[in-house]
């Protein structure tokens, strides 16, 4: 335990961040795995959103994001193209 001020008041700081990256990298997982399990737009924008929040805050590397980001977009049916005629 520390013994000085300022060590008592960085175990507290300390503590407290890793409560708040504790949710964030929570809220990521769990969104991850949602989409995983049933894909759908809604929930890839949410995915987007909690990842792009850890990679902010440095809980997830950016490469992380952006690897996790591609593999569950894959997870959506790709939109048919449609040919434009001119007239």
């Amino acid at each position: 335990m520390p013994i000085l001020k300022n060590a008592k008041k960085a175990l507290r700081v300390s503590e407290h961040k890793a409560a708040i990256n504790r949710q964030i990298k929570s809220k990521a997982k769990n969104a991850v795995d949602a989409m995983k399990k049933s894909p759908s737009q809604a929930g890839l924008t949410l995915v987007f959103r909690a990842v792009d929040r850890a990679v902010k805050n440095n809980i997830f590397h950016k490469n992380k994001g952006a690897r996790l980001k591609s593999k569950l977009s894959k997870l959506l049916p790709v939109p048919k193209k449609t040919k434009v005629v001119k007239a």
